[in-house]
């Protein structure tokens, strides 16, 4: 393979990669897809200096995640450089906004990196690995947004499907051989306070009704009624996960749920807390729910227009509910998926008591 050829002459020129910067800004799902590579280097490439950039709201996810290799728990990366962008597109007339990208570019040129590794595949990802200075930028041949991936001088083409897959083909090449998909694990005070928001034994499902455009939402009318359901024929109730802007979706699925279902509102590293103790986790293609796959809690994920075999859960026992008749699409669109509204809450329970059977439950 011509891409890791390459990236095996790097390490074999007397000039080890002593300072990699890693490029994930967001959102939750495409960071953890991006976790499992990055710690398959984290142990590849233990004297090197790893440096993510991360989009501010989810640096904290980040910083929580270790990789388990022979032996030993290290820390995934060993800096974090946050930046925030939304604050920047909403602040771009004050003089402060532009000291503050100023000293970003700034320290970016200034760390002397000696490769940087766009996961993102957007033209803003690709220009931060542009502005580092690093002499060899890996990224996608066929990146999210073509012009990005004008400024990689190796550009990798990953056979698979699941992003995770992409995503270590990409960390291979860098590395110059194949990486084993490691264990990634979440560890911090943050991630372990799951008693300080009342959670004490494993005993709710999680329910996450929203989603990052509407099309792939399922009615939380449905969410409430299965959550009516489960908890009638399994005695178990359900937490309702509540993003920004979100509270309508979880008052509907509290109400129809008939106090089955108790909302909660909580930070990321809140959610790995809680979510440690659940039995099980229903929602669409979210980063909830690639949270879940990632802890190795069982998945019920209902699928619209998006492709699950694309950005399915992964690493854990899951249901994958999608109609045949739904159509794979990039445009974040928000009307209804109206093949997705078909399925049912009885397939979703079903699904769930499957899932919960199937643990013991």
């Amino acid at each position: 393979m011509e891409s890791l050829n390459s990236a095996s002459k790097i390490l074999e020129s007397g000039r080890p990669i002593s300072r990699l910067l890693i490029i994930r800004l967001s959102a939750m799902g495409d960071l953890l897809h991006a976790l499992p590579a990055v710690g398959a280097l984290r142990i590849a490439l233990p004297q090197t200096l790893l440096t993510w950039v991360v989009e501010e709201r989810w640096a904290d996810l980040v910083s929580c995640a270790f990789v388990d290799g022979d032996g030993f728990r290290r820390a995934l990366v060993d800096q974090l450089h946050r930046v925030n962008f939304q604050l920047w597109r909403d602040s771009l007339g004050a003089r402060r906004t532009w000291r503050e990208i100023a000293r970003n570019i700034e320290l970016l040129r200034n760390s002397a990196y000696d490769l940087a590794i766009d996961f993102q595949g957007a033209v803003r990802s690709s220009v931060l690995a542009r502005l580092s200075r690093a002499p060899s930028i890996y990224g996608f041949s066929e990146a999210r947004e073509k012009m990005a991936s004008m400024w990689y001088t190796t550009k990798v083409s990953p056979p698979g499907k699941h992003v995770i897959e992409h995503n270590m083909w990409l960390a291979s090449a860098v590395a110059g051989t194949g990486l084993p998909l490691p264990q990634i694990a979440f560890d911090s005070p943050d991630c372990r306070r799951g008693a300080s928001a009342g959670v004490r034994s494993a005993s709710y499902i999680i329910l996450n009704p929203g989603a990052g455009w509407g099309a792939k939402q399922w009615p939380p009318e449905r969410y409430g009624e299965v959550a009516k359901r489960l908890a009638r024929e399994t005695g178990l109730g359900s937490l309702v996960n509540t993003g920004p802007g979100e509270e309508n979706l979880t008052r509907t699925v509290q109400m129809i749920s008939q106090g089955a279902a108790t909302p909660i509102s909580c930070s990321p590293l809140e959610l790995v807390s809680i979510m440690r103790f659940a039995r099980l986790l229903i929602g669409g293609d979210t980063g909830p729910m690639h949270l879940a796959a990632a802890l190795r809690i069982p998945v019920v994920a209902i699928f619209g227009p998006t492709d699950p075999s694309r950005t399915g859960p992964f690493g854990t026992r899951s249901a994958v509910l999608r109609n045949p008749k739904s159509q794979t699409i990039r445009s974040h669109r928000s009307s209804p998926d109206f093949a997705m509204l078909e399925i049912s809450p009885d397939e979703v329970v079903g699904a769930a008591l499957d899932l919960l059977r199937d643990s013991g439950d």
